[in-house]
């Protein structure tokens, strides 16, 4: 096949950080290619494809597509010569409908009037052509995430672009979702599309790749058929050291409980039932994995654990104080730390520095603060501190939080969580788009703090996390707890059947039946 894309030394260096975000890069993709694009957080990844997609101006380098050399200085010049970059944190208007998204800055007008008929029309054209359905008239702000990216990969391939960038496009997606656009991705390069994926997640990498090429430091160091290689092997090249893939713990040693949620019901943002009479606890000791596919409640009733939403009826318990009406501030001081699911819009503010991010829970407290005012040396040796416990690479004191790339954005948060030693830690999606190295440390820092004594009450989609970490298992399903068991018997076809809203009786007469057949 013939290269679509070819990326020759590049090089970008950012000296307000010291880092070489790029060393002599070089990058070929072919014409209906699937390349994945894997490396730790802060590797260079996105770095690269900001430079390809021109928000990002190379210090040194060359971009050639079809064989003719470019000059990409905008994202302008990038979608003239054919490529589209749907990124990690999708550029929509939430107010706006699909069409209007899609059609953004390339509106069918009659002497200067808008025609949402001719737009629409258009969108139901570009949906059908690519088999991607979409409702043109439904608003960004009523859709679920995945098709919220279903409208920003149609949005740039209204605009004829042939080499597709997806930043991370799994990162917030349910299982059913990731299915989805797997087929997508599929049938974008039987049409002879080239698509650069960029993600964490290795068994992405093996169900949909071509060829991957792997990013560590800056440097390119490994290109290699995907039928060629596996997972440890990507994984050794990525971090430079072999990976703990499997968590390692000891036998659980379980206290007494230190939370405990009685009779809990909880309404959603219209007012309808999204948690109801759930009733459980953690105990001192134990990972409690919380598993349930997106969109049962989970987040309603972690914001109202965390006291950021209150509750329609119940009470809550921390270490048996009853803590229903205590604020956000009041919890954390009783010894409640909280990973949010969502780092950037809940976990950080991203306006501020590091510093100020690691002390925003607790910067009245003696040691960072006297009579109003903040020290500026303990934070700043604070913050020195967390950065080394918790392996937060390229992050300086007094840096621009923003320049860190999500996987540090993470470990931020984790740090500022759990430098504390909090009785029960809400670990909400503590994962979600770190790669594998960054993966390895978070679970291996909760499996410490259960060790120490904490209790954790782990949330996530993930069900292959949930089974490695947890101690004990709940599954949610609309809002109630669908049933619960021991983590060192259970299998995922049985934590699967709860989350599909089935009971483990299901289950056991199917297996009935099957053995009957097998006679």
């Amino acid at each position: 096949m013939a290269l679509a894309l070819e990326m020759k030394g590049i090089t970008k260096y950012f000296s307000s950080t010291d880092v070489q975000a790029n060393d002599n890069v070089n990058l070929t993709v072919e014409a209906g290619e699937v390349l994945a694009l894997v490396g730790e957080n802060g590797a260079g990844k996105t770095t690269l494809m900001n430079i390809l997609y021109g928000l990002i101006k190379p210090d040194s380098g060359e971009i050639f597509i079809n064989g003719e050399k470019v000059q990409i200085g905008h994202p302008d010049d990038a979608i003239k010569n054919g490529i589209g970059m749907v990124h990690q944190h999708f550029k929509l208007v939430p107010s706006f409908t699909v069409a209007q998204n899609i059609i953004l800055g390339m509106e069918p007008n009659k002497a200067g009037f808008l025609s949402p008929k001719e737009e629409n029309k258009v969108v139901k054209e570009l949906a059908d052509k690519f088999n991607l359905p979409v409702d043109p008239k439904a608003q960004i702000r009523d859709l679920p995430v995945g098709m919220q990216q279903r409208v920003e990969i149609l949005k740039v391939l209204l605009r004829e672009a042939k080499i597709l960038i997806l930043d991370e496009p799994t990162a917030v997606l349910t299982p059913q979702e990731v299915k989805e656009l797997m087929d997508v991705v599929r049938q974008l390069a039987k049409m002879g599309y080239s698509v650069i994926f960029i993600t964490h997640k290795l068994i992405e990498v093996m169900e949909v790749a071509d060829k991957v090429s792997v990013m560590r430091a800056g440097k390119n160091v490994g290109n290699k058929k995907v039928s060629d290689t596996n997972i440890p092997d990507l994984a050794r090249m990525m971090v430079g050291r072999e990976v703990l893939l499997r968590v390692k713990k000891d036998t659980i040693q379980r206290g007494k409980p230190v939370f405990e949620a009685k009779d809990v019901s909880v309404s959603d943002v219209h007012g309808l039932a999204a948690i109801s009479h759930v009733s459980f606890n953690v105990h001192e000791g134990e990972i409690v994995g919380l598993a349930g596919v997106s969109g049962n409640g989970q987040t309603e009733l972690v914001e109202v654990i965390s006291g950021m939403r209150p509750l329609d009826g119940g009470n809550l318990y921390l270490n048996e104080q009853d803590i229903t009406q205590a604020n956000v501030r009041d919890r954390r001081n009783a010894g409640v730390a909280h990973i949010p699911e969502d780092r950037m819009e809940v976990g950080l503010n991203l306006q501020t520095n590091l510093d100020e991010n690691l002390i925003i829970s607790r910067y009245n407290q003696s040691e960072f603060s006297k009579f109003g005012f903040l020290l500026g040396k303990s934070i700043s040796r604070f913050a020195e501190t967390v950065v080394k416990s918790f392996s937060i690479a390229a992050a300086k004191p007094g840096e621009d939080i923003s320049m860190l790339s999500g996987g540090n954005l993470q470990k931020v948060v984790v740090g500022r969580e759990l430098s504390g030693q909090p009785s029960f830690i809400i670990a909400n999606q503590p994962t979600r788009g770190l790669d594998v190295g960054s993966i390895e440390f978070v679970h291996k820092t909760l499996i410490e703090e259960r060790d120490r004594g904490a209790g954790v009450l782990l949330v996530s989609v993930e069900l292959e996390e949930i089974m490695a970490l947890a101690d004990r298992i709940l599954v949610l399903f609309r809002g109630q707890i669908q049933g619960e068991l021991d983590a060192k018997t259970a299998t995922e076809e049985e934590v699967g059947i709860l989350m599909a809203g089935g009971k483990l009786s299901d289950l056991q007469t199917n297996q009935a039946k099957s053995g009957k057949e097998s006679k």
